[in-house]
């Protein structure tokens, strides 16, 4: 029987003492500065929109940990040392470990720019965010998000449910264009001008006034915006600064090889903040998603329990809300047109649904795009991966089709199109 320590009570490491618990009778230390218990970051926003209170973020009871002898501990690592095999706490207590996984997560992308050490400005990545969002946010009237992600577009239907004035400041000529075509990007960003959000596209923020709380910012053309708050979502990274010192090799992550092993005996990471040394074709080193930490916490407690396995997170998917807009990709979809690939695409008469198939020269289906649109994922899946045609896609789309009961069908409409 081994010692077990995880740092991170993320997906990933939370799936890894879970399935390692499951498999083994292990002693299995899971630790977190964040919070004690799991909970889901991607209902974050639903706490702050008042849907659901904080403890209903929480997957299990907290007595689940105890039953499962999971020791959880809330605290802050400070130290790293895989020579003594084991790691310093901020309080000064030492854990020994025979295997150590690191689950660390990503950190909100800093914005190098004067200002951002103003009160009300921030980013929204974990609990504490949340939590100085509350604070921030009383009696203000105007706020302003920054950059043109998922994190962005959350924080702006999050600050609007309050009846705060948004605006979103985003560098790109269309919403989210670096990952989705044409005709989609300019869907979500109609729908997000529709919902009341005054989107400023082809813009920068060059600067950040105010005395010692934020005023006012001056954008690229001169212009200015008036605000008391101020969301800085230009993206994430890997939470790794923890190593320093350690001789786990890094990059923008933990380098990991495809057993998710580091470059360190007996040492794993996972997650956000696993960097792939040799990535399968067609994914990228990091991939900061929910899925594949889940997927990446399952493969580690393999290893560790004995059972080899190489991480294969199968076909890219993604899932995303842009307001009221559902998003879902499956495979392979290029934000702009790539040599060797065309695509099928329809979208409704109210610009509400779309669905677009990518194929090869050969006929293949590579990828699936939807809006508004609920497609059924282990179909999507099995398609791609089978090499269906167009052709039977098309033919089959009342198959691939997950939307509920008395949902308006559209495979009708794409027929009775132009599009085919």
């Amino acid at each position: 029987m081994s010692k077990i320590v995880i740092i991170g009570n993320g997906i990933a490491g939370t799936t890894a003492a879970r399935l390692i618990r499951k498999k083994s009778d292990h002693d299995i230390i899971l630790i977190s500065s964040e919070s004690k218990y799991f909970f889901s970051r991607t209902a974050l926003m639903y706490v702050y929109m008042g849907h659901m209170k904080f403890e209903h973020t929480q997957p299990y009871e907290n007595w689940f940990w105890r039953k499962n002898k999971i020791q959880l501990l809330q605290a802050h690592v400070a130290k790293i040392e895989p020579a003594k095999n084991h790691i310093k706490l901020q309080s000064g207590e030492v854990i020994n470990y025979d295997k150590l996984v690191l689950a660390l997560g990503s950190k909100s992308r800093k914005m190098p720019i004067d200002g951002v050490q103003l009160a009300g400005v921030q980013s929204l990545y974990n609990k504490q965010d949340l939590l100085l969002m509350e604070d921030n946010t009383k009696d203000v009237k105007q706020a302003v998000v920054i950059g043109g992600g998922l994190i962005g577009v959350e924080m702006a239907e999050m600050l609007h449910s309050r009846g705060i004035h948004v605006t979103m400041v985003v560098r790109e000529d269309s919403f989210w264009n670096i990952v989705l075509p044409k005709e989609e990007s300019e869907m979500v960003t109609r729908h997000i001008i529709d919902r009341g959000i005054d989107l400023k596209l082809s813009h920068t923020v060059e600067e950040i006034k105010g005395e010692n709380h934020i005023e006012q910012l001056v954008l690229d053309d001169n212009s200015t915006i008036n605000c008391q708050f101020l969301g800085i979502t230009i993206g994430v990274e890997a939470n790794i600064s923890l190593l320093q010192g350690s001789e786990i090799d890094t990059n923008r992550g933990i380098l990991v090889n495809e057993y998710l092993q580091t470059s360190i005996d007996g040492i794993y990471a996972i997650g956000d903040s696993a960097e792939l040394r040799n990535p399968p074709a067609g994914r990228r080193a990091i991939e900061p998603v929910w899925y594949t930490g889940r997927m990446m916490g399952e493969t580690v407690a393999n290893n560790i329990c004995n059972k080899p396995e190489k991480y294969d997170p199968g076909i890219w998917f993604n899932s995303a809300k842009f307001f009221d807009l559902e998003y879902q990709t499956y495979g392979f979809v290029p934000s702009t047109p790539q040599e060797g690939y065309d695509s099928f695409y329809w979208e409704d008469k109210k610009s509400e649904r779309a669905i677009r198939l990518v194929y090869n020269t050969n006929n293949t289906l590579v990828g699936v795009n939807c809006l508004g649109l609920r497609l059924n994922h282990q179909v999507c899946e099995r398609w791609i991966n089978e090499g269906k045609t167009l052709d039977f896609a098309l033919a089959n789309l009342h198959l691939i089709n997950f939307d509920p009961e008395l949902y308006k069908k559209f495979e009708k409409e794409i027929f009775s199109s132009n599009s085919i």
